[in-house]
């Protein structure tokens, strides 16, 4: 579930190992081109942890990032 906290959207998702993660990575890669917004995120081994929030906006969060979360939630 996201959480808003600090003027971001925040996630952390768990998967069985590293491939498994880098594979979302790459699948939310493409997303995020496809809606035109980039998230800060860090990967380390099965755990990728993702923050929204618009650069552009004056760093808040904004309908750009709650579509962004949504797209990445149905790719789940």
């Amino acid at each position: 579930m996201w959480k808003e906290e600090n003027d971001k959207l925040k996630r952390t998702f768990k998967f069985q190992d590293f491939t498994e993660a880098f594979a979302f990575m790459t699948r939310v890669a493409f997303l995020a081109e496809a809606h035109a917004h980039h998230p800060n995120w860090s990967n380390v081994y099965n755990t990728v942890e993702i923050e929204l929030t618009t650069h552009d906006a004056g760093n808040v969060v904004t309908e750009k990032d709650r579509k962004l979360a949504a797209a990445i939630d149905a790719i789940l």
